[in-house]
């Protein structure tokens, strides 16, 4: 971690290096942008600007701040008990998601309406559309198998203008299918996005987050608020995330030739072998594993893809000829 000095933000060099939230926040501009943040803010002992983490209001208030500043979101918001996520990171995610796509595009990151994403598990919350799209344009479809997460998410989109036409939602009504039901016949994606639940019961969710509040000071609290928020489809799968993850890669297969590459956050390191071997037996061309950090935080990205180099390159032309 980068040491930090009086009035100097510090800079998550660990972060992808298009991520604008690289060099930390910049709350003199956030609160500009969202004055609603100011009574949020704060003076640490580096005397340096910052809110109280473990507030939940605060959290959501700052992510209203980021969208508004980086991304020209007027409109943003989530319903009570809803993930409200870290901004930074899910941004990061994106960025890596577009280098996978320029490997396969003459280092050249697509951009514009035609590269189409599928976002697995969209949320209340947007945040993968909403980056992807006001960074390179990307269409999205996200899906989620709860009703009011896709209401929310369709609401924010609906209230802000820059969105609208460039994200569709669509339910998912059986809770162990992930592709299917949701790629609709000769539907093609460049490329799929999931940001899977990560405990195998609401006990252990439940503990996870009892432990987070714990590491952010607060002691006292007897029901932690799930990760600020979340509902149990957001945060936990029978069986946990290797569960969910091994299901993702079978299911995959069926969907070969209507994806270009699939990929997953895997937040447990301990997984990567049981979702690697589960690629493998599904006949996966290519995998790949990519390593993300944004400060203490340690996560990665699996990638995969059933086409060949030449089946890719094909892909590619196809999408400039439309």
């Amino acid at each position: 971690m980068t040491e930090q000095t009086p009035n100097q933000p510090e800079v998550k060099a660990t972060m992808h290096a298009r991520n604008k939230h690289r060099m930390g926040y910049d709350f003199k501009a956030l609160i500009k942008a969202m004055p609603k943040l100011r009574p949020f803010v704060t003076v640490n002992r580096y005397e340096n600007e910052t809110i109280n983490f473990a507030d939940p209001e605060a959290v959501k208030m700052l992510n209203k701040a980021l969208l508004k500043f980086h991304y020209e979101i007027g409109y943003w918001d989530i319903p009570a008990d809803y993930l409200c996520p870290p901004i930074p990171g899910r941004a990061d995610y994106i960025h890596y998601v577009a280098d996978i796509l320029a490997s396969v595009n003459d280092n050249i990151v697509p951009k514009g309406k035609k590269v189409s994403v599928l976002d697995i598990g969209v949320g209340a919350n947007c945040i993968y559309p909403i980056i992807g799209n006001r960074e390179y344009g990307w269409s999205f479809v996200g899906t989620d198998i709860d009703a009011a997460a896709i209401e929310s998410a369709q609401h924010i989109v609906s209230n802000n203008s820059n969105l609208k036409n460039a994200i569709e939602f669509r339910l998912q009504k059986f809770k162990t299918d992930i592709f299917s039901g949701i790629i609709k016949p000769g539907e093609q994606f460049d490329i799929t996005m999931c940001n899977p639940p990560f405990h195998a019961s609401v006990k252990e969710a439940t503990e996870g987050s009892r432990r987070k509040w714990d590491n952010l000071g607060v002691k006292t609290v007897v029901d932690p608020v799930l990760n600020f928020g979340g509902q149990n489809t957001e945060l936990w799968f029978p069986g946990g995330e290797l569960n969910f993850l091994k299901l993702m890669a079978t299911q995959s297969l069926r969907f070969a030739k209507q994806c270009l590459w699939f990929t997953t956050l895997v937040s447990k390191k301990e997984n990567l072998r049981g979702l690697y071997n589960a690629l493998q037996k599904a006949g996966a061309k290519d995998v790949q594993t990519i390593n993300m950090s944004q400060g203490q935080k340690v996560s990665r990205i699996m990638a995969w893809t059933f086409l060949s180099k030449e089946e890719q390159e094909q892909w590619n032309q196809k999408r400039k000829a439309v």
